[in-house]
């Protein structure tokens, strides 16, 4: 086997041969001087024997360079399993590492020796049966918790802790009151209806995102305290969680929601308790929040077994632990584990919980123990609102047309506020670049929204838009997904078959059975209302954009788009329609008639045809949009035709 030094001389390495003698020689010396500290350390005789033990003896009387640093990891580390040569670029470090730690065993020896000189001195003043509790005790005096690292670390949280950057834009322009809370007065009054009172419920807020759930809860609560009557006290806490983080562990060792037990072996309860073999219970968030309120945002992701242990909560009031190690005789029990452990821990609250989700995801048994609240989908009027008062909160002044703009690329509170925070920060950002006047008033400029939409690749929320015109064969019907509804652009076209009573009627495959069948209901309701025989025409309908439709409610719909393009009668284009159609020509009730209703106003439409079934779904105190209630397909046809060219109808 080459040496070190003859591996460096083979390489043909000449010109830089001295510089790696150097190197080399510089190496040699340092495993020297280590060797000697292990034997000043040990002694001569332990060193051997280590040596010998660990079937290093041959390797550290070597002459190869290798086998020597070998052997000197070996004894060092005191590892036998050792046994690969190191190569030349591995030595350096190998050193370092041995360097290391025979500092950790200097450090070691040292702290022992002082230990050791201690209990010498006490021995000699108590009397040997005190000598165990005499080392017990200098152990606690020298280690204690804190040394010199973990003050270090404190001293660079403490530092961190004064470094603050501003606030985000959605926690510096969130609302302080419910006056600023915009389009949700409703629902800001039902919900505090449910707590405000003596007898506060359990609620569930349904609705689209960033329409303000979250912030209404908050402050809820705040509002409920100065009420007199209600239970909530001033100290009442507000406990936040997100239900997609909580996730149930069928182990039991941890469950932030609902408190869980540290076992003394496995989960380790505090070290004074685990060296007596006691359990630990650990409260947990419903505990926190007991006499306030609970708030679980996003409550339909919870773990379905998580919701059933939280509905065993909300009835008991109070959260019991149990544990295999747990032993009420047992003296060394502190009293409040026996209490946790016999009669449980207190959580009385109101839970209040947040979701987008439709009702019918959430599970039925936490809907029978809790109030609902609807918040309504943001119009691009409540848009505008936010904006405006976003800006005001920001001291700046804004284009006419922003907040137009904006209402127009989303309907969520939160996006429209980021939106116009992007757009204030670019306008900040140019008038720095411009080296312009830094004390005049910063104005949002219609250019920097657009550029700020444009990097967001953000599209249009509402592409279609109702006008006061007539068109012949197209109609808006109306849909809904979860909370928000929108406008199904439908079109018809009829051409004379060429042979007659063989015409054809074709319609999108992806619109779905159901939309298929409101087509042959209209068919059977043109021909019983207008004698017309759909047989001798070539009739095409067509859903816009491919949108699948899931119900029946565009049946009024594709009935009027047909009858229209078979008669050659224009549709009104601001106005809108949902209902089912029966083949004897009634209008039936559909479902989402709330959300289509503002999704129409969303669009637009100064008008919206709805079942007369439906009239109980009509918001109170609708404004900006006129609702049309009709039972059957003749009323429905005498909204929807231009006047001057209404023909009559049969049947």
């Amino acid at each position: 086997m080459k040496s070190f030094l003859e591996k460096f001389i083979s390489r043909g390495d000449k010109p830089e041969l001295a510089e790696k003698f150097s190197e080399v020689e510089h190496m040699k010396r340092q495993v020297n001087a280590l060797y000697n500290l292990l034997t000043n350390i040990y002694g001569s005789d332990k060193v051997v024997l280590k040596a010998g033990k660990l079937e290093a003896l041959n390797l550290m009387r070597s002459d190869i360079f290798e086998e020597r640093v070998l052997a000197l990891q070996k004894i060092v580390f005191e590892d036998p399993t050792i046994d690969g040569l190191p190569t030349p670029e591995e030595i350096p470090k190998v050193i370092e590492d041995v360097e290391d730690e025979i500092a950790d065993i200097i450090a070691r020896r040292s702290v022992e020796d002082r230990l050791e000189k201690k209990i010498a001195e006490r021995m000699q003043q108590r009397h040997e049966d005190y000598v165990k509790e005499i080392k017990m005790q200098i152990i606690k005096e020298t280690a204690g918790p804190e040394n010199a690292a973990t003050l270090k670390k404190l001293a660079i949280l403490e530092k961190l802790e004064q470094k603050k950057l501003s606030r985000s834009a959605i926690e510096a322009l969130r609302p302080d009151s419910f006056e600023e809370i915009v389009g949700q007065d409703r629902a800001i009054k039902s919900l505090m209806a449910k707590l405000a009172c003596p007898f506060p419920q359990h609620v569930i807020l349904y609705g689209p995102p960033g329409v303000g759930k979250t912030t209404a809860a908050r402050l809820a609560l705040k509002v409920a305290k100065k009420i007199k009557g209600t239970p909530f006290e001033e100290d009442a806490p507000f406990i936040e969680v997100d239900g997609a983080t909580l996730r149930w562990d069928p182990r039991d060792v941890t469950n932030p929601l609902l408190g869980s037990v540290h076992d003394p072996i496995y989960q380790g309860a505090r070290r004074d308790l685990a060296d007596t073999g006691v359990p630990e219970p650990k409260p947990g968030l419903v505990t926190d929040a007991h006499g306030g309120i609970l708030f679980i945002d996003e409550v339909g992701e919870l773990d379905p077994m998580l919701q059933n242990k939280l509905l065993k909560v909300l009835e008991d009031k109070r959260v019991s632990f149990d544990s295999a190690y747990y032993d009420p005789h047992d003296s060394n029990v502190p009293q409040y584990i026996k209490k946790l452990f016999e009669q449980g821990a207190p959580a009385d609250f109101i839970l209040i919980g947040a979701t987008t989700r439709e009702p019918s995801d959430i599970s039925p048994a936490i809907r029978s123990r809790c109030a609902e609240v609807y918040f309504e989908p943001l119009t691009p009027t409540d848009i505008k609102k936010i904006v405006s008062k976003a800006a005001k909160k920001l001291g700046v002044t804004i284009d006419e047309k922003v907040s137009e703009i904006i209402s127009e690329y989303t309907i969520e509170g939160r996006k429209a506020i980021n939106i116009l925070a992007d757009a204030y920060g670019l306008s900040l950002y140019k008038r720095q670049a411009s080296q312009a006047e830094v004390t005049a008033p910063v104005v949002i400029k219609v250019e920097e929204v657009l550029e700020v939409v444009q990097v967001s690749r953000l599209s249009p929320y509402i592409t279609l838009k109702g006008s006061p015109t007539y068109e012949t064969g197209k109609i808006f019907g109306l849909g809904v997904l979860g909370f928000v509804g929108s406008i199904l652009e439908i079109e018809a076209v009829a051409f004379p078959a060429q042979s007659e009573g063989k015409g054809t009627l074709r319609f999108n495959d992806t619109a779905g059975s159901m939309a298929k069948d409101s087509v042959f209901n209209a068919a059977s309701v043109i021909r019983k209302i207008s004698g017309e025989d759909i047989g001798n025409y070539d009739i095409h309908v067509n859903i816009i954009g491919g949108g699948r439709i899931d119900g029946p409610s565009a049946g009024v719909a594709i009935m009027s788009a047909i009858l229209s393009s078979l008669q050659k009668r224009p549709i009104r284009q601001d106005l809108a329609v949902t209902g089912e159609i029966s083949i004897q020509g009634q209008v039936k009730a559909v479902g989402g008639v709330f959300e289509k209703i503002y999704g129409a106003k969303q669009a637009g439409m100064s008008k919206v045809i709805i079942p007369k079934e439906n009239a109980k779904d009509v918001p109170i105190d609708l404004k900006g949009i006129e609702v049309i209630l009709v039972g059957t397909a003749n009323e429905a046809v005498e909204y929807l035709f231009e006047p001057f060219n209404v023909q009559p109808l049969v049947g």
